[in-house]
């Protein structure tokens, strides 16, 4: 076995019992790596024995260069022969330990009656959940949700909604045009005209959908969005109606303190037409930041439906009257939960998601 006297002292001549000092390097290594008690213990035998600077078979190593030629060969086989072990008996002893501390984790007691750490559970996107608090309101009052096509043809899109060919809507630059005669919809409101030419009156139902514009992506605009139609038509249907219907939502999806008003407004498929606002939230209507001194907060617009609509549907207008109504589901996320930038609903962010669970 190896006497520990010093490196220097471990082979002073390359004939001076080459085989004999290895072996003992070689034992010495394999009773110390066996008696390694922890990995910081192994580590440094590891530097001890096999260090490129200081380490003992190193120095062994540098006896080399004085040997004969004829003889390096022999030593430095049988030299690789001895680091081979003792790496060997290195890495059996990591083995060891670490098979040791496997036994001892395995061998714990846990106690099964300690609560258990709460999974991380999903929660529905903003999104979804402001779009099935409508639903819900709606069906609770009779209502069908139906759904319709994202691409669809220029006729429903706006010869089905009164909008004629010279109207700026139609442009380029605000409607996303595929092969001719194809969009992707602007508006959900196409859905209405399909529902009309598919069942006959009265006829109750809401769309929710995708709707697509040429739109800049900034803070409260985006090229993609949600929407959500409602059409009511039957005999005797009147604007107090749709008052009462638009009104009674507001407070289901703001709290039953807010208040409604309905502005005046323009839109093709409808006639007369009006802007649907609710009193603001943060200031409760006397004036603030978010509703920029107003005190009202605009929700979506409405009205009832054209004659000329009910017409092209097979309705007779005579007979027949309506009420349609289009929400935009992001602004009433926003103007429910306070946030400010429409981008959030789509970056996927965690920290943003997790508030909603």
């Amino acid at each position: 076995m190896y006497d520990g006297r010093s490196d220097a002292a471990i082979f002073t001549f390359w004939d001076d019992g080459v085989d004999e000092k290895l072996t003992a390097l070689v034992a010495d290594a394999r009773v110390r790596a066996a008696a390694a008690a922890d990995a910081t213990a192994l580590e440094t035998l590891r530097t001890e024995f096999l260090g490129r600077k200081g380490g003992k078979l190193s120095a062994v190593m540098a006896g080399l260069a004085r040997m004969p030629a004829a003889d390096r060969a022999q030593f430095g086989k049988d030299a690789n022969e001895a680091k081979a072990a003792i790496e060997e008996a290195l890495d059996g002893a990591s083995a060891r330990l670490d098979n040791a501390a496997l036994a001892g984790t395995l061998e714990r007691r846990y106690d099964v009656t300690l609560s258990a750490i709460p999974p991380r559970t999903g929660s529905l996107h903003p999104l979804r959940r402001t779009l099935e608090d409508i639903a819900a309101f709606f069906r609770m009052r009779g209502f069908a949700v139906i759904m319709g096509p994202e691409v669809e043809t220029e006729f429903y899109a706006f010869e089905a909604m009164n909008i004629p060919k010279d109207h700026p809507a139609r442009e380029g630059m605000d409607t996303f045009y595929l092969p001719p005669g194809t969009l992707l919809r602007p508006h959900t409101s196409p859905v209405q005209m399909r529902a009309m030419q598919t069942y006959p009156p009265p006829l109750a139902v809401i769309v929710p959908g995708k709707a697509y514009r040429r739109d800049a992506l900034d803070a409260s605009h985006s090229f993609m969005f949600h929407q959500v139609e409602g059409l009511h038509v039957d005999r005797g249907v009147t604007f107090a109606h749709l008052k009462g219907f638009a009104a009674d939502l507001c407070r289901h999806l703001m709290g039953q303190d807010r208040s409604t008003r309905f502005r005046p407004s323009y839109f093709p498929f409808t006639e007369p037409s009006a802007e649907i606002d609710i009193s603001c939230g943060v200031c409760n209507g006397v004036g603030c930041r978010v509703c920029k001194g107003s005190g009202w907060l605009e929700m979506g617009g409405c009205g009832m439906v054209h004659p000329n609509v009910l017409r092209l549907a097979g309705y007779d207008p005579e007979e027949y009257t309506g009420w349609a109504w289009g929400l935009g589901i992001e602004r009433i996320a926003m103007l429910r939960h306070g946030i400010d930038d429409i981008r959030l609903f789509i970056e996927n962010d965690p920290a943003f998601l997790e508030q909603f669970a």
